[in-house]
This record gives structure tokens, C-alpha cells and sequence, in this order.
């Protein structure tokens, strides 16, 4: 099992530049990283891509976007994993 920083999921987030849904960014993080994997940040450890988004979502990370929401480079807290 692969454990990836939720910080891997928001740059990937910014480097595709595209608007995102729950649904929809979730089926992309599980294509990028593997059904697999686990996503873990500073206080939370083992979820789901299902739950690193809404986890990210419920910590503010992410912005409207007309077609749904994306992040932005502030978003990304700057210590170390």
C-alpha cells in the first residue's frame, strides 16, 4: 500500500490547471496515485481518496471555480512531511 501526502494530491491539482468536482477528483486521484493508496497530512492518517477530499475540502483548501472548485498554491501549508 502506497501512503501519499495530501499535499501530492493539491499539486497534482495545480499542475493539471483543470476545475475539479468531488466525484471527479477523486476518480482522478485514485487514476494518478492507485486504488490503493492511502493519503495521509498533518492530522489525519489512512484515508481513502473519497475522504482526502472531503477532509481537504472541510480544512478550506479549495476555491470556487465556475466549473466546480480548484486549489491554489497558498493552500499548501509549507513544514516539512
Amino acid at each position: 500500500m502506497k501512503r501519499i501526502h495530501g499535499h501530492e494530491v493539491m499539486k497534482m491539482m495545480l499542475a493539471s490547471g483543470k476545475p475539479y468536482k468531488k466525484t471527479t477528483l477523486a476518480k482522478e486521484i485514485v487514476k494518478t496515485f492507485g486504488k490503493d493508496a492511502r493519503f495521509y497530512t498533518c492530522s489525519a492518517d489512512s484515508m481513502t481518496a473519497s475522504e482526502l477530499v472531503a477532509f481537504l475540502e472541510a480544512k478550506g483548501k479549495f476555491h470556487p471555480h465556475k466549473d466546480g472548485f480548484q486549489t491554489a498554491p497558498e493552500k499548501i501549508c509549507k513544514h516539512e512531511k
